[in-house]
């Protein structure tokens, strides 16, 4: 079984940036909206899909956050490695990493519009 990445697919900004890393990961992640595979976890609640993204791992490990994207970054090359290796190693990087997470999160209008100028064709 591949690793489940889930994420908000009413949000523009998370849909753009899951084509991307899908097409980084190739095969090797599955990705569904939480509107759709939501029920299939019980043992979270509902409200926690809302609030950030989650990474599932093979053997049931669910990461939630910034640490699910670093995570997920590590199917996709070397460098995403490094990035999870920092969160998890280096003091300081893994708080610095869920405020900046919560921020986009909850500006995710604005930050979409910065993305579409700035990262668009």
């Amino acid at each position: 079984m591949h690793p489940l990445f889930i994420y908000d697919g009413d949000c523009s900004f998370c849909r753009f940036w899951l084509e991307r890393w899908r097409r980084r990961t190739g095969d090797r992640v599955r990705f569904e909206p939480y509107q759709k595979v939501a029920a299939q976890f019980p043992q979270i609640p509902r409200e926690e899909f809302v609030r950030a993204a989650k990474m599932i791992e093979a053997d049931g490990e669910v990461y939630s956050g910034a640490a699910a994207v670093f995570r997920l970054w590590t199917y996709r090359s070397s460098f995403g490695k490094l990035w999870w290796w920092s969160y998890r190693h280096v003091p300081l990087f893994a708080q610095a990493s869920e405020m900046l997470y919560r921020f986009v999160a909850r500006h995710r209008p604005m930050i979409w519009k910065l993305t579409k100028i700035f990262f668009s064709k």
